[in-house]
């Protein structure tokens, strides 16, 4: 492995802190406060309670001028000032010009304020606890008159920032604040479940047969069964069994996998929240979705209005219903309920969309519906009562004929959520999933797989249900301003570099 010249200084210098004695990798430090806290709980009143604190972080910036140095660190909350002077630590200051932007110490001391205001810790002590061997991309900070703060060679190359999320994180530590979001998303969550009864529970990744959504599937071996498995693409069936089980409400945040294309709303890895619910139907569904959604972003951001993609977007309830072919009507001028196969193929060659020959009735209206009537659902739509050879899985309606209770959550053109009053009724569930299977071998291989445990068990019967999938990325990604899910992902899925 070939090293950069910084490298090789770096580890010159670790070889000499090690030849002072100094240990570049201990293995604890004690510290007493995050540098959040100092900075929001400190006064000259309260100075005595602040007398003897213990900090820790990463050398993000280093001033020195002599005798004295300042010092920043970048701690998990936040960046904050360290004062060495040379007379209060003589031992440690003759080894400080070994030490280096990326380099993590811990310090103690007492808290002061600046002449220029800035709070900041005078240092008793300071310890090397990690020695970096690789420099940080460093951006430069300047403020101008106005006190509007430039960023010169920022680390904005995104190829970089996904593959090495550690850089990221460090160099643009704002962008750690989108991840605290989102874990607080997943806890209010469950916290809005939990208080109302329902369980948490867990389902199988690997299955011997993958259902619960029109996706394709990863598959990989079990060598000691040796049969095939698949990595779930839904949690979907197996909820359903824990409500005919008796369970009357289950919910599971997990991660899914579809092995399909991947754009800024797609990654084949992703999280998604299912929840199911006896005795209810998509009607209850919609009235709990808009409680739900107002509940989290109350917690989370504060408000119900999010300044979106240069939009403002309102998540007050009640959210606006329509059906879906009477959007359709709406922004194609066309009146699509009940045309044939062959009409619908007419119309996706006149709107010019991109599909095979052998594209399905389903796939042809979903297509339509994408590209003609998703990007026009800037606020939250409920799109209600879907054609049932577009639901497998859900219930036929009680009204309307050829159609099921079925809503998807529409925000910004974005799929959020998908709810279903379920399908319970063994004969219709069997006629379609035979259904399905009859598309998979006319070639479509995003068409559901016929479940005969699945089947059994809605024989032994299901409660009236309401059923629920929420996308917890793009859930995110709508909460933190966001357009991209790989900037709600820690690691997203990358090409391998060459």
């Amino acid at each position: 492995m070939e090293r950069t010249e910084q490298e090789i200084r770096r580890l010159e210098e670790l070889e000499l802190l090690e030849q002072q004695g100094i240990i570049p990798y201990p293995y604890s430090f004690d510290k007493t406060h995050n540098s959040i806290d100092i900075i929001k709980q400190f006064t000259p009143e309260n100075a005595e309670q602040f007398a003897d604190v213990a900090v820790a972080g990463r050398i993000t910036s280093i001033r020195r001028m002599g005798k004295a140095s300042f010092v920043h660190i970048l701690d998990s909350t936040g960046k904050f000032q360290i004062y060495l002077k040379k007379d209060d630590l003589p031992d440690f200051y003759e080894n400080f010009k070994l030490f280096d932007i990326g380099d993590i110490i811990g310090a103690r001391g007492f808290v002061f304020v600046t002449r220029t205001g800035e709070t900041s810790l005078h240092c008793r002590s300071v310890e090397l606890l990690t020695k970096s061997l690789k420099p940080l991309p460093v951006a430069k900070e300047e403020i101008d008159e106005q006190g509007n703060k430039k960023v010169y060679d920022a680390f904005t190359d995104k190829e970089v920032r996904y593959r090495q999320r550690y850089l990221d994180l460090n160099v643009n530590y704002e962008n750690r604040e989108v991840f605290v979001k989102r874990s607080k998303v997943i806890t209010q969550m469950r916290r809005y479940f939990d208080d109302r009864g329902w369980i948490e529970v867990e389902t199988p990744i690997l299955q011997p047969i993958y259902g619960g959504a029109s996706a394709r599937p990863f598959i990989t071996h079990h060598n000691a069964l040796d049969i095939p498995l698949y990595l779930r693409i839904a949690d979907e069936l197996y909820l359903k069994r824990l409500i005919v089980g008796g369970f009357e409400g289950v919910y599971e945040i997990s991660k899914n996998f579809r092995n399909e294309g991947m754009d800024k709303m797609h990654n084949p890895e992703f999280t998604a929240m299912e929840i199911y619910v006896a005795y209810k139907d998509y009607n209850w569904m919609m009235e709990m979705v808009e409680d739900l959604l107002n509940t989290i972003a109350v917690n989370v951001i504060g408000k119900t209005e999010i300044e979106y993609d240069g939009k403002t977007i309102s998540l007050q309830k009640p959210f606006r219903r329509a059906k879906m072919f009477d959007l359709f009507q709406e922004y194609t001028g066309k009146n699509l309920l009940g045309v044939s196969l062959e009409e619908l193929q007419k119309l996706s060659k006149e709107y010019e969309l991109d599909l095979p020959p052998t594209a399905s009735y389903t796939k042809i209206l979903d297509e339509i519906f994408s590209e003609k009537v998703q990007p026009n659902l800037i606020q939250p739509t409920y799109v209600i009562d879907y054609p049932v050879e577009m639901s497998p899985l859900a219930k036929k309606h009680r009204t309307d004929e050829g159609l099921v209770e079925r809503f998807e959550l529409y925000v910004n053109g974005g799929e959020i959520a998908n709810a279903f009053s379920e399908l319970n009724d063994p004969r219709d569930q069997r006629q379609r999933l035979e259904d399905q299977a009859k598309q998979r071998a006319g070639g479509d291989d995003e068409a559901m797989v016929l479940d005969e445990d699945f089947l059994n068990a809605i024989e032994i019967g299901m409660p009236p249900t309401a059923g629920l999938g929420i996308g917890i990325d793009r859930l995110v990604m709508l909460l933190t301003g966001q357009t991209s899910i790989r900037d709600v992902l820690f690691f997203p899925t990358m090409r391998p570099e060459k």
